[in-house]
């Protein structure tokens, strides 16, 4: 064993966790490549019922099945509360983080150190592609409310479902 695969299993496990609201090409890059690495890979939708998002949860979870479909080892669920929870129930060993910039790997190094802590989960931090390395949902989100060209920043699916949205909105 590699010490990535979990004991007893031969199959190598990830999660990619986020909100992704919207999902953006830099999410989908994280992915990808995680699915490169892992047998499996799970994007964890986390919840957060104190934030209203743009899309709710299984608008967003439709949104990233499409966006992914190509890879067939990605899985797509939501989850509501302690993501090394969602790992222990899944026996996930790795969460796969995208990082940006320094100021990113400030807060996800706590998160992942307190991960570990918890429950000996490991986080791997993948370096974010240079072209989405300003790159945010909530970016995304304010730019095309805006009526600025984001196509170029999310899937073309996503881009439909925004435009959609902040037309009815």
């Amino acid at each position: 064993m590699t010490g990535l695969e979990s004991e007893g299993s031969q199959v190598r496990r990830a999660v990619c966790p986020g909100s992704f609201d919207p999902i953006t090409n830099g999410h989908l890059d994280i992915i990808a490549r995680a699915s490169r690495l892992y047998d499996e890979v799970y994007v964890a939708v986390m919840i957060n019922k104190s934030k209203q998002g743009l899309f709710d949860v299984d608008e967003r979870m439709a949104l990233i099945r499409e966006v992914t479909a190509e890879y067939a080892n990605v899985r797509v669920e939501a989850h509501h509360g302690l993501l090394v929870d969602f790992c222990k129930e899944r026996d996930i060993p790795a969460i796969v983080k995208g990082l940006r910039a320094v100021s990113d790997f400030d807060y996800e190094l706590q998160m992942a150190q307190m991960n570990n802590g918890l429950t000996g989960v490991e986080t791997l931090f993948v370096p974010t592609n240079p072209t989405y390395s300003f790159l945010s949902s909530s970016l995304v989100k304010e730019v095309a409310a805006w009526g600025g060209d984001v196509s170029h920043l999310v899937p073309p699916a996503v881009l439909t479902a925004l435009r959609d949205r902040l037309k009815r909105d």
